[in-house]
């Protein structure tokens, strides 16, 4: 697929940040919108801009982890416009914690919606995109799909996950001679409201940790990123590394090899320790988990 004029694209999680910039994007492109979100304030806005642009868009709130509702909406995307091209699984959150001091549900919401969202959506609209003899898969990993970093052990398992399913998935379209393209997105820090959004581990100052983000990591707008997702939708290219900082250190993790590690230890250290100390600071010691059980 080299233009998406006339193309029909779902994009999930177009209630804001990179979703929003991608909508916007397609409506210019001419394509037909299928967006989604579970933010209906956020996602309301989004349909007001891509009609202004002159675009058809069709609206739903989604929760992404519903996999029977998702299932449904990919049956009525394919009703009302009659193909479905392009589908690309963002909707994401974002959580802050050591493994030691994240409950097993709060795992289990990163995941649910990191990975299993991408699955669900990966897996509803497939026959669609096979169908359509000109489909294109893409779905948003991370940098921390590619590198991990302290304090975001679900985070980074749920974008790893999103990384080896979706190249497994490319290799399964060209062993089956289907004509669908598959894409593998690792932005760096995009000036979103995911990190403003995200949970935390108690003990850890979520508040301080976003701005944090925004002010030092956040350097790429949702806009530019939109603009590299949809250059490498149209190259066809089986990943996207959005940013110069994620470019950067795609590059010097191949270099280091594990040794990155350390490197990485050694600088949350240094610009993170009041998270680090409030976490351990607040983690009930033995004697009192044992008296509380």
């Amino acid at each position: 697929m080299t233009d998406v004029k006339g193309k029909v694209a779902v994009v999930t999680g177009a209630g804001s940040g990179i979703g929003r910039a991608l909508a916007y994007d397609l409506a210019r492109r001419g394509a037909k919108l299928a967006i989604s979100d579970v933010d209906e304030t956020g996602l309301a806005e989004t349909v007001k801009q891509v009609r202004v642009i002159g675009a058809p868009v069709h609206s739903t709130r989604l929760d992404v982890t519903d996999r029977d509702a998702v299932l449904a909406y990919a049956d009525t995307v394919r009703a009302e416009y009659g193909v479905v091209n392009v589908v690309i699984n963002n909707a994401g959150i974002a959580f802050t914690g050591d493994v030691e001091h994240m409950s097993f549900a709060q795992i289990e919401k990163v995941m649910d919606v990191d990975f299993w969202g991408v699955v669900n959506g990966t897996k509803a609209f497939l026959p669609h995109l096979i169908e359509s003899g000109d489909g294109h898969v893409v779905n948003i990993s991370s940098l921390f799909g590619l590198l991990a970093v302290p304090g975001q052990s679900a985070y980074n398992a749920a974008k790893f996950a999103v990384r080896g399913f979706t190249e497994a998935l490319r290799q399964e379209m060209l062993v089956a001679g289907h004509n669908v393209q598959v894409t593998c997105v690792h932005p760096g820090g995009i000036k979103t409201a995911i990190a403003r959004n995200a949970g935390a581990v108690e003990g850890h100052d979520a508040a301080s940790l976003a701005e944090f983000f925004d002010a030092k990591l956040a350097k790429t707008s949702p806009e530019s990123a939109a603009r590299s997702i949809l250059r490498a939708v149209s190259r066809n290219r089986p990943r996207a590394v959005v940013g110069l900082d994620a470019k950067f250190l795609d590059i010097a993790i191949r270099v280091l090899g594990p040794a990155y590690q350390r490197l990485l230890v050694r600088g949350a250290g240094r610009v993170m320790p009041s998270a680090s100390a409030q976490a351990a600071a607040t983690a009930p010691a033995p004697s009192q988990t044992k008296a509380s059980a």
